[in-house]
């Protein structure tokens, strides 16, 4: 496989996206979630803990039985399979077609609260639940995982080992994630205020999300319709500490480069930005800076938004969820508002909406993802009838 100048595998070029679903605290169709999001409604809600936490509050998904309702490995084979079933139905695949990887990325799953023998063991049961034939590839790379399935598909398909995947992410809320980020100091102390002056910390979310990629002879051969095309995936590791980014920001100015260039594609052809915007005062300064070094002062800035205030921090699963967002936000030409912003920080860079949704103008439209152990990882979409021939 070709290198890209910083030595990673290079794009395998545009991948077809042809179906996608998600299980959220806001529910589990498409477009109830989304006209929710746009709504600027959210799904965090106070959920007992037998420990003092810093927030009572978590996204939790209505349809999962409530945490401590049921083992954590059963909550997460629960949300992974509906979700994974919801996104092989919503691309007309039957979920035994042997030519179809299933890629998911966690962040631990159920591990940090019960034993478990192979990392991948709850996405090997959610893929027997649904009937699935082969052994499905994980990927855990903390917070970024969901999206670095996606980019693995992708490098999976444009290599020729995959005609198709069904890649995302899912991840539970869980007592040890809720104990540790309260002790680690990451989590609010009431809800989520991503980008506001308020902000002191995340609030915990759960979730699933799948987009089924496929390259452009698969697509042809089932002449199914296209949602959407991934042009492009970047990524890079700041090597920092386990848990703080680098403030720097140069990493993560790193993997939006290289999935632009990527892509083949310029900052100012972004038109619409998801950002990780975890409610932390030290995430939260060090995007703003990454955001205002790769795109600067420029007319064709891209409006930004962020998913965390309305859904809470699914962790693995938040790519894929957010790669949703994307995909959706450039179909209808609007970015949701964000959900705990009412005051925004001084010298953000980038228009963002508050308290409604803002119009988008031509262009693609960008995921980031920052995760602990400095793991960066940008993704690049764009409309199916923006590219000729894409179906």
């Amino acid at each position: 496989m070709p290198l890209s100048p910083g030595g990673v595998p290079a794009s395998p070029g545009p991948v077809c996206v042809t179906g996608m679903a998600w299980s959220t605290p806001l529910g589990d169709t498409l477009e109830g979630v989304w006209a929710r999001l746009l709504a600027g409604e959210d799904g965090l809600r106070d959920t007992p803990s037998d420990h003092p936490l810093r927030t009572p509050l978590a996204g939790t998904v209505p349809s999962l039985p409530g945490p401590g309702e049921a083992s954590p490995a059963d909550r997460q084979v629960e949300l992974t399979s509906a979700a994974l079933l919801a996104a092989f139905e919503s691309a007309g695949v039957d979920p035994a077609d042997q030519d179809t990887r299933i890629v998911a990325g966690t962040s631990y799953g159920p591990g940090l609260d019960e034993p478990f023998s192979v990392l991948d063991d709850w996405l090997a049961a959610a893929a027997r639940r649904i009937g699935h034939p082969g052994r499905p590839v994980c990927v855990s790379t903390a917070c970024s995982a969901g999206s670095d399935a996606i980019a693995t598909a992708a490098l999976l398909i444009g290599a020729g080992a995959a005609e198709r995947c069904v890649a995302g992410g899912a991840d539970i809320v869980t007592a040890a994630k809720r104990l540790g980020h309260s002790a680690l100091g990451t989590m609010s102390h009431g809800r989520l205020h991503p980008f506001d002056r308020r902000r002191d910390g995340m609030v915990p979310g759960e979730g699933a999300a799948f987009l089924m990629l496929e390259s452009a002879r698969s697509v042809r051969r089932r002449g199914t319709p296209v949602l959407g095309v991934l042009l492009g995936s970047g990524a890079s590791n700041d090597a920092a500490g386990l848990t703080a980014p680098d403030p720097s920001g140069d990493s993560v100015l790193l993997a939006m480069r290289r999935c632009l260039a990527a892509a083949g594609r310029r900052p100012d052809q972004v038109a619409v930005l998801n950002a990780h915007a975890t409610g932390t005062a030290l995430n939260d300064d060090m995007e703003s800076r990454s955001l205002r070094r790769i795109f600067g002062p420029s007319a064709a800035a891209p409006v930004v938004f962020a998913t965390k205030g309305a859904l809470g921090h699914s962790l693995g699963a938040t790519g894929a969820i957010e790669a949703v967002t994307v995909l959706l936000a450039l179909r209808d030409g609007l970015a949701p508002p964000v959900a705990g912003l009412a005051d925004l920080v001084a010298g953000f860079p980038l228009p963002v909406g508050i308290g409604r949704p803002l119009p988008l103008a031509e262009g693609c439209g960008a995921s980031l993802t920052i995760g602990f152990g400095g793991f960066n990882t940008c993704l690049l979409f764009e409309r199916a009838d923006d590219r000729a021939g894409a179906g």
